[in-house]
């Protein structure tokens, strides 16, 4: 044994007892650094053992200590202090009470270790999934959690950016796929420490804020299926959590030396000053202890009764609105404790920006699984005033049926739009009839969110997102391509409005290669002059494929790992993207916070009129429609634009509106190859005439720019 593990080894047995205190939760370093106070939340528990290991792969403890109930508890919690202990300190529990019964709830095994749900590190060197079902003891095979020290950390006067929404670019991107591809050329692929070698790329193409897929920590060994080529398929997306405080041990480079805040707050340190927000991915609907038939790792061992639905008829079986086995309790005033201080904690420990959260609305949900006009625990997030200034976005749907896009509660929620991206989706793939609804999406869905006082900044406009084709695919693709799942290829959305451009899949034929790198551009054009926040998905900028798979959750290898190499080839969609940021930095007309109202600028202009091949006459009623225009007003010195967007399928003339004393140039044609396609500042390509010929599935932005030379359009 080493002498730091002899050391701790004496630490342990020479602990004093003393009674602690019940809050906070979870285990807190003394300011010193030289004892430790444990608490745990067990309402109904009759025993629990404090676990204490000298080293993190022990088979098992070197000392046990039972609370006792009469010094050690106060109402629901269990607590005691132990001198001594320093941070790195290895632990668990042991709980046990009433036995499982078809009224009670509880879920009691006093054979199993549990972590600590307020654990701010895990370790999982040991852990056997199978080992945690059933009735048998697990020490040997189990998880355990680690005492860490917050304070002491530099973090150089960082603190949360504020990026007001409506400046904001989401970049959705998962940690680990981002860089576990050796194309990623990172010294530490798949980790915190590898997207930092990455920012130079983030903020190259102008993106302001990285929305990470969950980093809270998950079971990655958990062997879903074995894949059809007789390789085992893993959880890679990480929507199954069980360490809510907890960065992911997986994306720490040496997590079992409790590296694991270090390392995630050097990540934030570092994209804070490269001007990119750390927006998380976050998964409060659900844990990875499944159904009655899943393991018990946290939650389940502790108060299963609470932290879960459980059906009124037989508490034995749980309510799954999640399709995930289990779905949290939120509204449980325990749970929503839980809940709201661990978003204050990573806000305050961790300087992050903002939390989009999975399947928002099951949080909505109350006793029995019915749906609450005023759920306290999304009230008690839009309210806290340490998350007030933080972004808050929902995925407005959960999986069991209640949908919530543009009513979903409290004011401040920003929610994805999914209307937005079928929309969007069809009209460019070139659907008819669209043009009514496409106006409202770019004008940031006031059918959604004007009826409720809202704001388009309360849209987070998308075309895609991991879950789905990526942006190459989408237009690369008619059908789904799943089978590598193990699912007979019934998993995945099954709608997905794409549109292959001739060939499915992979093609050699220089011309549809062409319509796809313009049907790329047009969604991404769309997307960046619509109202409201938009958001990319991680590799679109490049034409990323997953080979047509649209749910890539389990695919934790190069289908769904960037392909770096793909980066270094495919040059122009990507500098389409990155000149499309800059535009849209530079006209407030594309992303003010506010909706279309008729209000005029100094020239007359209301602040937008709508037309389709000729001038306001936008064929809002023609069933054949493909084709829509808009002049937007400029405001404060911004000149006016117009925006010509020709799903038809051949070039039409649109007319252009004469505005006194300036003259229409283009700025953007996607038409155009490489540097045409968005031109710099300066030089804009003057349009001769009163019509401007926009080449089929094209969008065009032309901006009018003071007629030096006397001409009046």
């Amino acid at each position: 044994m080493s002498e730091h593990h002899e050391t701790r080894r004496a630490e342990i047995e020479a602990a004093e007892i003393g009674p602690g205190h019940a809050q906070p939760l979870g285990a807190t370093l003394d300011g010193d650094g030289d004892g430790v106070n444990f608490s745990l939340y067990s309402e109904h528990a009759t025993r629990v053992d404090l676990l204490l290991f000298t080293h993190h792969e022990d088979l098992v403890p070197t000392r046990v200590i039972p609370l006792d109930p009469e010094r050690h508890r106060s109402y629901h919690f269990w607590h005691c202090h132990l001198s001594g202990l320093t941070k790195g300190q290895v632990y668990a529990y042991r709980v046990d009470g009433p036995r499982r019964t078809k009224d009670s709830g509880t879920f009691f095994n006093p054979r199993k270790v549990l972590i600590d749900p307020y654990a701010r590190a895990n370790v999982n060197s040991l852990w056997d999934r199978t080992r945690a079902i059933g009735t048998e003891d697990n020490c040997a095979y189990s998880m355990r959690s680690m005492v860490v020290d917050l304070d002491g950390y530099d973090w150089e006067g960082d603190e949360p950016l504020r990026t007001p929404l409506a400046d904001t670019v989401i970049y959705e991107m998962h940690v680990g796929g981002l860089t576990a591809s050796p194309s990623s050329h990172v010294v530490h692929p798949g980790t915190f420490n590898g997207v930092v070698e990455k920012i130079p790329y983030l903020k190259e193409l102008g993106v302001t804020a990285v929305e990470l897929l969950p980093i809270f920590d998950f079971d990655e060994r958990q062997v879903l299926r074995i894949g059809p080529n007789g390789a085992p398929l893993y959880n890679y997306w990480g929507y199954d959590p069980f360490g809510f405080f907890a960065p992911h041990t997986g994306y720490c480079s040496d997590p079992c030396e409790c590296t694991h805040i270090t390392e995630f707050r050097d990540m934030v340190k570092a994209l804070h000053r490269a001007g990119i927000e750390v927006i998380l991915d976050v998964v409060f609907n659900h844990t990875s202890e499944g159904n009655e038939n899943g393991p018990v790792i946290s939650f389940r061992g502790q108060a299963n009764e609470v932290y879960y639905h459980l059906w009124p008829q037989d508490r034995r079986h749980y309510m799954d609105f999640t399709g995930c086995g289990n779905a949290i309790n939120a509204n449980h005033p325990a749970v929503a404790k839980f809940v709201i201080e661990c978003l204050e904690y990573w806000v305050t420990e961790h300087h992050v920006d903002g939390f989009r959260f999975d399947l928002a609305s099951e949080l909505s949900r109350g006793a029995g699984g019915y749906e609450m006009d005023v759920p306290p625990v999304l009230w008690g997030i839009e309210l806290s005033g340490i998350l007030s200034e933080s972004k808050i976005i929902a995925e407005p749907w959960d999986g069991g049926g209640l949908y919530q896009v543009g009513r979903f509660p409290g004011k401040r929620w920003a929610q994805w739009n999914g209307p937005y991206r079928d929309d969007i989706r069809r009209f460019v793939r070139g659907d008819a009839g669209l043009v009514g609804t496409v106006a409202t999406r770019l004008g940031g869905s006031p059918d959604l969110f004007g009826r409720n006082g809202e704001l388009p900044t309360n849209s987070i406009n998308f075309i895609t997102c991991h879950d789905g084709f990526t942006l190459n695919d989408l237009v690369s693709y008619n059908e789904k391509h799943n089978w590598a799942n193990g699912e007979a290829d019934a998993d995945g959305a099954h709608e997905n409005f794409s549109w292959n451009c001739g060939v499915e899949g992979p093609s050699d034929s220089a011309d549809v290669e062409r319509l796809r790198v313009r049907q790329i551009k047009n969604h991404l054009a769309v997307l960046l002059l619509s109202r409201g926040v938009p958001m990319l998905l991680a590799g679109d900028e490049f034409r990323n494929s997953q080979g047509g798979n649209n749910n890539a959750y389990c695919q934790h290898n190069e289908t769904a790992w960037l392909d770096w190499n793909q980066a270094e080839k495919e040059t122009e969609v990507r500098d389409f993207f990155r000149n499309m940021t800059a535009l849209r930095r530079r006209f407030r007309a594309v992303r003010e916070a506010r909706f279309f109202s008729g209000r005029t600028n100094p020239r007359g202009l209301p602040d937008v009129t709508w037309h389709g091949t000729r001038l306001e006459q936008p064929g809002w009623d023609d069933p054949q429609a493909r084709v829509l225009a808009l002049t937007l007003a400029g405001f404060d010195g911004d000149p006016d634009l117009h925006v010509v967007l020709n799903m038809f399928h051949l070039g039409l003339d649109f007319e252009l509106p004469s505005i006194d004393g300036h003259r229409w140039a283009r700025l953007v044609d996607t038409a155009q190859g490489a540097g045409e396609d968005v031109l710099a500042p300066g030089a804009e390509a003057p349009v001769p005439g009163h019509t401007f010929h926009a080449q089929g599935r094209s969008v065009v932005v032309l901006a009018a720019l003071p007629d030096e030379g006397g001409t009046h359009r």
